[in-house]
């Protein structure tokens, strides 16, 4: 894998349910192997509901807004400058909890498949009711 800019122009957008993806690094877009970078946008009222990671570890940091951030049944209200290390196979969720967008930098390690998998588990309880 060469070493490599990414310019603003040339990086890959996706849309989530939630939000946008902006994959600053993964194999796509720039042939990593062991680590995928996302500049997320969780928009206004949603979030990514929870799941976990079979094989991956993963850091989030808040640039911008605030967030609501569980790790299991474990609630915290993170802002900008505020980070959370996830340990594989952790049930997490990531939620909106400002009036404006919140942006995010997301690295998950090793990357699996297209940069990162993630196991829904917000049908099974306590996730499906827990915020309720």
């Amino acid at each position: 894998m060469p070493s490599q800019f990414r310019m603003r122009d040339s990086i890959a957008v996706d849309q989530a349910p939630w939000g946008f993806l902006r994959w600053l690094s993964h194999p796509a877009s720039t042939g990593a192997a062991q680590i995928a970078t996302i500049n997320a946008t969780l928009s206004p009222g949603e979030g990514h509901s929870f799941h976990k990671h079979a094989t991956q570890e993963e850091v989030l940091y808040v640039v911008d807004g605030e967030i609501e951030q569980w790790i299991e049944r474990d609630r915290r209200i993170l802002k900008s400058g505020d980070a959370i290390f996830i340990a594989p196979g952790t049930v997490h969720g990531t939620f909106n909890a400002g009036r404006g967008a919140a942006h995010l930098l997301v690295f998950f390690s090793p990357c699996v498949g297209d940069g990162f998998e993630a196991i829904d588990m917000s049908g099974e309880e306590p996730w499906r009711s827990i915020r309720a």
